[in-house]
């Protein structure tokens, strides 16, 4: 319906569940360094031109990167620089989580 407004957490589960894929987190990780060809990517990440388009569909379709085309080749980029402080974050948070875990693991029963 036109007009209709979600609330801000449902976005953010749909944001989240677009980030939800090891490929796509992947890309954008590699997209965060510089921008690259899909074949600098399918060298990367290994895994068929098929499914590493439909990835990059994905993630064009939620704005997070955008491509241009050079002749045969089409590459990426991020959208914005906050992809990249995002994807920081989560590994900062999950360092946290793993030592604190690993922590656990040595203190005695």
């Amino acid at each position: 319906m036109p007009g209709v407004r979600r609330p801000l957490y449902q976005m953010k589960a749909e944001f989240f569940k677009t980030l939800g894929h090891p490929v796509r987190i992947r890309v954008l990780e590699l997209l965060s360094q510089r921008e690259r060809t899909v074949a600098e990517m399918l060298a990367e990440i290994g895994v068929e031109a098929a499914n590493l388009s439909q990835q990059l569909a994905i993630l064009r379709r939620a704005g997070l990167v955008t491509g241009r085309r050079e002749g045969l080749s089409v590459t990426y980029e991020i959208t914005t620089p906050e992809v990249a402080e995002l994807l920081a974050a989560a590994r900062a948070i999950l360092t946290g989580v793993v030592a604190g875990q690993a922590e656990a693991l040595e203190q005695p029963a």
